[in-house]
This record gives structure tokens, C-alpha cells and sequence, in this order.
């Protein structure tokens, strides 16, 4: 698959918006000499382990426009998912990084693209975050921790009608068994269409047992 075929023919990204997403690149690039924001050996094929694995989640929630991004890091994949957000009235991704110079990367490409991003640079389970975030329709995570974690960070928007797009590798049945020890939950698993053995996980309807 080339990444940015997938991107305009699949994902229908506009010229302008490609321009946003090679900002974003160039700009990782430069701050990854400083700061590690991605594994250095996925630089070359930024594109396709990065922005792609990212963008394929707005087709899996094609209507949302409000969501909250736990642990950006690298903008991954909530800053991407801003970008391609950009042209659509009232959208708003909430990037969630504690670590101020990932903030700092975070709102040098904000100001760069304008992409509709509020930063956060908080906890995420601290009552900032948690009273910002009320009322988002999708909660993302890449990375970040195990399933049961992710859960109790999400349970307050996730019981409230939130779905939650958890980006997964190899190991996430594991997860699941773990995570249905304590909480009550519909979850669906999607095929990453870049990423070979990695998994989309759908979360709905999340309850503590």
C-alpha cells in the first residue's frame, strides 16, 4: 500500500490537507534529533507505520468530531486525526501529554497546520482532563498501556455513550481476557490495513463488574 494513494483515494484527503500531514512529518523529523518521540528505526517509513496506522481510524468513526487522545506523544494518532479533522466545522481533538516537551512538539505543529487541537498537559486522570473530555464521542490510545489501565482512565466516557479506539499490537487477547476480569465491555476487533499483527480495538459499552 503507498501511504499517500491510501490517503487521497481511500481517506479522500484533500491537496491542502496532505500539505498539513507533511508539516507534521517534517516537523517530527526535526524534534526527533532532540527529543525521542518515535522509535528511531520507524523514521524511514514515517508514513506508513505512522501516519497511515493513524489516519485509518477516522473511517471506523467517520461522523465523530470530538475526540480525546490519551498519551499523544508524537501526536499519534490524535494529532493526525486533527489534521484531517481541519476542514469540518466544530472539530476538536483534546491531546492528552503530561511530558512538557512533548507539548511543546504537540503546539509547534499546532501552530504550523491549525490543526483543532486543545493540549493538555495534565495527567489523564486528573479532574482537568476528566471535566474537559465529557461529552467526546471517541477516545484513542496507541501504546500507551494494557487494556485494563486504558479502561479506567475511559470508564467515566466510555459509560456515558463514548466509544474508544484502542490501538493494539500482538498480545491483545491477553489483554481482553484480562480486562473482562473486571469490567463489563462489547468490544471489535479491526485489522490494522498497515500494520501486519496489529489490532483496532472497539470498545463500547464499558462497566465495571
Amino acid at each position: 500500500m503507498e501511504p499517500r494513494a491510501y490517503l487521497s483515494e481511500t481517506l479522500d484527503v484533500s491537496r491542502e490537507t496532505m500539505v498539513h500531514l507533511d508539516r507534521y512529518a517534517d516537523a517530527l523529523r526535526h524534534w526527533q534529533k532532540s527529543i525521542n518521540l518515535v522509535a528511531p528505526d520507524t523514521i524511514a517509513n514515517l508514513w506508513s507505520r505512522h501516519i497511515v496506522d493513524c489516519a485509518q481510524l477516522i473511517r471506523l468513526a467517520p461522523e465523530a468530531r470530538i475526540w480525546a487522545d490519551f498519551g499523544s506523544g508524537a501526536g499519534l494518532p490524535g494529532l493526525v486525526i486533527a489534521i484531517l479533522l481541519s476542514d469540518h466545522p466544530h472539530a476538536k481533538v483534546y491531546l492528552v501529554e503530561s511530558n512538557r516537551k512533548k507539548t511543546a512538539f504537540l503546539r509547534d505543529v499546532k501552530r504550523q497546520t491549525g490543526a483543532p487541537v486543545e493540549i493538555l498537559s495534565e495527567r489523564i486522570e486528573s479532574p482537568v482532563v476528566q471535566s474537559r473530555i465529557v461529552g467526546v464521542d471517541i477516545v484513542t490510545a496507541r501504546a500507551l498501556a494494557p487494556l485494563s489501565q486504558l479502561f479506567q482512565y475511559s470508564h467515566p466516557v466510555l459509560a456515558s455513550g463514548a466509544r474508544a479506539l484502542f490501538m493494539k499490537g500482538r498480545g491483545v487477547e491477553a489483554e481482553i481476557a484480562t480486562a473482562e476480569q473486571d469490567w463489563v465491555f462489547e468490544a471489535t476487533r479491526h485489522d490494522s490495513v498497515s500494520q501486519a499483527g496489529s489490532t483496532i480495538v472497539d470498545v463500547r459499552s464499558l462497566h465495571p463488574r
